[in-house]
């Protein structure tokens, strides 16, 4: 199957809808009836049959929860498929269950979803595969940061500059966008899960205490920042001791936990000055009036629009509903696949079943 640009294609379509599938959680919005899908990224598996047995939030909630032959699996790592079989699953089922959310009909709905920058073709071919056969009558692959850019807001489609930072689960993308596409950009693979774990490896190495995955998550959500906060507070750690084996709690100053998540907030940072080193300086100006817009659940972090603006002398802000600004990005791009064709994105026509 050939590859083609957007151009080819027109806005005369109503089954429009946009998927973020992130590595945490999917987010389905449908154009016109806004987000009718935000679940986590988790389905259930029987691994006696390979069965599926939930799919979305109830999945999440058997996580360190089931008997030995039950699995709850995150088919996506790292902002990629790392199982087709059973994301292809779980896309049906989000992409059938928008359709009785939303009241459309029985017709394949045309599709946009977002990818990480640094998706190599082989993932690109997964994900439009699985989007295509899980009912979608035509696909469309849009950078992750550029949906970003476009959900926050941003004058991607002028030739003034604008910067993103989209702090995921899996991946941190950073992209400078102009005239509908990405002049410059940085994907790395640090982002939500690698705070959680920092968090994990804290609680191992420093209070000899094992705590699990969803339990470091609401940890950082109470606690972890990166910029120091008016007033400090502690966190408890409830866990396991690993000597005793026994129930352990712990306090922990808020001051600690931010040192113990430094290295990855540190990696975010990074990514963001690398990418302005390596932007055409005719764009920099516009980019200090406007600032460093950041999108993605890793934006709530606290202080990071702060740490990003001390590190970088560039104002940063949080986009108005970081955590959607994908999802909207991906179903306005569809009323845009023209001007999104003339700087050379690609998409291809699902095949007729």
């Amino acid at each position: 199957m050939a590859w083609r640009p957007f151009g080819w294609l027109t806005s005369r379509f109503s089954h429009d809808i946009g998927i973020d599938l992130g590595t945490a959680n999917t987010l389905v919005a449908v154009r016109g009836r806004g987000i009718v899908i935000d679940e986590p990224s988790v389905v259930a598996i029987d691994r006696t049959n390979r069965s599926v047995l939930a799919i979305g939030a109830e999945a999440k909630t058997m996580v360190g929860r089931t008997p030995a032959h039950i699995v709850a699996v995150r088919p996506l790592r790292d902002g990629v498929i790392s199982d087709f079989e059973v994301t292809e699953r779980m896309l049906h089922y989000f992409i059938h269950a928008a359709h009785t959310r939303s009241g459309l009909g029985l017709r394949g709905p045309r599709v946009m979803v977002g990818l990480p920058s640094g998706a190599t073709e082989v993932e690109k071919r997964a994900v439009f595969d699985a989007t295509r056969n899980a009912g979608a009558r035509e696909v469309h692959l849009i950078e992750e940061p550029m949906a970003a850019a476009i959900g926050a807001g941003l004058p991607t489609f002028d030739a003034r500059g604008s910067i993103i930072v989209d702090v995921g689960g899996g991946t941190t993308e950073v992209a400078v966008c102009a005239m509908g596409g990405i002049v410059v950009s940085t994907s790395i693979r640090v982002a939500g899960d690698e705070i959680d774990q920092a968090i994990m490896t804290y609680a191992r190495q420093v209070h000899n205490m094992q705590i699990g995955e969803a339990t470091a998550e609401q940890i950082k959500l109470e606690g972890a920042s990166a910029f120091p906060l008016e007033r400090e507070r502690t966190v408890n750690f409830r866990g396991r001791d690993l000597t005793s084996s026994l129930p352990k709690t712990i306090e922990v100053s808020t001051v600690e936990l931010r040192d113990a998540i430094a290295p990855a907030v540190a990696a975010v940072v990074d990514a963001v000055r690398k990418t302005l080193e390596i932007t055409p300086a005719e764009l920099v100006s516009d980019m200090m009036t406007q600032g460093v817009a950041l999108a993605g659940g890793g934006a709530l972090l606290p202080g990071l629009d702060r740490r990003i603006s001390q590190e970088t002398r560039f104002p940063a802000y949080v986009a108005e509903s970081p955590l959607t600004c994908v999802v909207r990005g991906c179903t306005e791009a569809l009323t845009a696949l023209e001007a999104l064709g003339r700087v050379g994105s690609q998409t291809a026509p699902a095949r007729r079943r």
